[in-house]
């Protein structure tokens, strides 16, 4: 039997379910970093509306979050350990970084940080956030 789709079924579903959870890991960041830029004076959301900056620069930290961060996290653990977590701290502070240069560089909207304890305070925010926003919205979409 011909199908429409140029995938099988069962692969069909997989990738749904990659995009949809990509979707909806996307919408938790943007959630976090609206909180975030709300909260810290450091953090600038440029665009007008500024949710398209808040959304452009959490567009990037999902990528990022999905492809390298944990490569090189897991790359830098041993001098994680030995630095009590402050390598962490700077590996974070460049993954901010280096989505608000995309989001500004590509779209010309996105989210300015000032400086690294900005990044540091910001990113600890944006973890709280959307773990609670997370688990509040994978609860409405469990089976």
């Amino acid at each position: 039997m011909l199908s429409c789709y140029p995938l099988k079924w069962e692969k069909r579903m997989h990738y749904d379910g990659i995009m949809s959870h990509f979707i909806s890991r996307w919408l938790v960041l943007t959630i976090a970093a609206g909180v975030m830029v709300a909260l810290l004076p450091g953090m600038h959301a440029i665009g007008d509306p500024p949710i398209l900056g808040i959304g452009a620069f959490a567009l990037f930290m999902a990528l990022i979050n999905a492809s390298i961060k944990p490569i090189v996290h897991a790359i830098a653990l041993p001098f994680s350990i030995l630095s009590f977590g402050l390598i962490a701290l700077i590996i974070n502070w460049l993954f901010m970084q280096l989505a608000s240069w995309l989001a500004m560089s590509l779209f010309d909207v996105g989210v300015v940080i000032d400086g690294f304890w900005w990044s540091v305070i910001g990113s600890l925010i944006m973890s709280i956030v959307s773990t609670i926003v997370g688990g509040i919205i994978g609860g409405m979409f469990a089976d």
